[in-house]
């Protein structure tokens, strides 16, 4: 069973949980980590969601994202999130900002980063059915079509004010 801390606007733990008590009570705000890999293109590196996934299945979303372990510091989730989900290492993303995303299903403090990755990704088949090097212009002309995850549809709207 995967255990997530819970967390207050501020990001402080205040206590923890069951992940399948956090998913499906927006009321547990827990921390999660994006990460925008961008190849040497330029391109945004999307990741589409498995259909076994129990949030926004078969959805294009964020390059890598995922849970802050219990106890794990961000910076750590981050590292490991891109290896697990996309076989990156060596790579430091550089922090952007965070902010709260809520939804009916849940509420997450979203710490955000971003990288340049020109090397081979290895996606986990278990958790991504494909990736694919998105051009701002390819983002811009299907948001709001419902082929992207709500989640990714506001990170991409906030990093967009954000550059």
């Amino acid at each position: 069973m995967e255990w997530l801390n819970i967390v207050d606007e501020e990001g402080n733990i205040t206590g923890s949980a069951p992940r399948s008590e956090i998913h499906g009570n927006n009321s547990l705000l827990h921390r999660v980590v994006h990460i925008f890999v961008f190849n040497d293109r330029n391109d945004l590196i999307l990741q589409k969601r498995s259909m076994k996934k129990d949030v926004a299945p078969g959805k294009w979303d964020t390059s890598v994202g995922g849970h802050v372990d219990l106890d794990e510091t961000v910076e750590e989730a981050v590292l490991r999130e891109m290896e697990e989900e996309l076989g990156i290492a060596g790579v430091t993303p550089s922090f952007m900002y965070s902010y709260i995303h809520r939804n009916d299903y849940e509420s997450e403090l979203v710490f955000s980063y971003k990288c340049l990755y020109a090397g081979k990704i290895v996606f986990n088949e278990d958790e991504i059915d494909t990736v694919k090097g998105w051009s701002a212009g390819d983002i811009q002309s299907n948001l709001g079509k419902g082929i992207f995850s709500d989640n990714f549809e506001d990170e991409y709207n906030r990093y967009s004010s954000y550059i």
